[in-house]
């Protein structure tokens, strides 16, 4: 594996660990694909350190299971004020 992608691997870790970030969000912050952030967190930086790995999966976990909520909040706030009938 090249250098720089294991240092962006790394760094993309630290960023959704400090950031409570989403895979979306990473991926706008990085200018990389969602699937690469995945690909990133679940493979690649499973190699280089597997405890590190473990951390950021745990956050974006969490956000996957909190993922409908904040679909339900978006939608609610986007029509909140217009009468649908």
């Amino acid at each position: 594996m090249k250098e720089y992608i294991e240092e962006r691997a790394v760094e993309i870790a630290h960023y959704i660990i400090d950031h409570n970030a989403t895979v979306r969000q990473t991926a706008k912050a990085f200018g990389v694909s969602k699937s690469t952030i995945h690909k990133d967190v679940t493979e690649r930086l499973r190699q280089i350190n597997a405890s590190l790995a473990n951390e950021a999966r745990k956050v974006l976990d969490v956000n996957k299971s909190e993922r409908h909520i904040r679909g339900g909040l978006a939608t609610r706030e986007k029509y909140k004020g217009k009468h649908l009938y």
